[in-house]
């Protein structure tokens, strides 16, 4: 998605995504952070509740397609100057089945451009998966992409799919975005589901290139231009199984 400082609009644009995606067999959805509303200059302005407009539209959302949907983020209240980055899941009946709030903040100083993701939002500490039918699902946000404990004390919690939400910068994306996506699939033999935002946000060029990444390592599906996409693909679980028996590295670590 390319989402936009209107709600509304960005909420119309997702409900047309999470139509087609359904229409296309998904039963899992995921969407991007930020995706209800992004590059308002004042960062309250975004806030809202768990049981504000984008939750209350995603409970919905989920329910009417039978989907479990993965509603990106959203800017949760935390106090009066600061939110979380929180992740909301969705049961198929409109049910909010597990939450995760972002735990790697992005301060980083960069060519042109300076970021201090702290300045308003609040850091979680807690790790964050839900069990999707039989199949455990893990939860991160974007800049926690490059911190690989993370991704592994979720593979110890019996994680077998990744969901990263993000909204990837162009600058760091073009270098860093496949490699680091694929990295944290081979190395934990596990599905990453990362939907990126794209397009220019408050002057900042988002890398998109949304990419599913198998166990492998292998890409696949990918959303190769700057515009509003769906990407979707089958989740082969007994070929990460079989992958998992033959080359047993999870097995194989030695822990200090």
């Amino acid at each position: 998605m390319s989402s936009v400082d209107d709600r509304r609009a960005n909420l119309r644009c997702a409900a047309s995504l999470v139509a087609a995606a359904s229409a296309d067999g998904a039963e899992l959805v995921v969407l991007p952070e930020m995706f209800s509303v992004q590059g308002l200059s004042n960062p309250a302005d975004r806030r809202e509740t768990i049981d504000g407009p984008t939750v209350r539209w995603a409970r919905k959302t989920a329910s009417d397609y039978a989907i479990w949907l993965i509603a990106g983020s959203f800017a949760e209240i935390f106090d009066v100057d600061h939110h979380t980055n929180t992740v909301p899941v969705i049961s198929p009946e409109g049910k909010i089945a597990a939450t995760y709030r972002k735990i790697h903040l992005f301060d980083n100083t960069l060519p042109g451009a300076e970021y201090r993701e702290s300045a308003h939002v609040h850091a979680g500490d807690i790790t964050s998966a839900f069990d999707c039918e039989s199949t455990r699902i893990g939860l991160a946000v974007c800049y926690d992409l490059r911190f690989p404990e993370l991704f592994r004390r979720l593979i110890d919690d019996g994680v077998r799919i990744i969901a990263l939400p993000s909204a990837f910068t162009l600058e760091t994306g073009k270098a860093h975005w496949e490699v680091l996506l694929r990295a944290r699939a081979i190395e934990n033999q596990a599905y990453v589901l990362a939907p990126n935002q794209c397009g220019t946000i408050s002057g900042i060029e988002l890398n998109g290139n949304s990419m599913i990444v198998g166990p492998w390592g292998d890409i696949l599906g990918e959303a190769a231009d700057d515009r509003d996409a769906v990407v979707t693909c089958d989740l082969d679980l007994a070929a990460q199984d079989d992958l998992r028996h033959a080359l047993p590295v999870l097995d194989a670590r030695r822990l200090s």
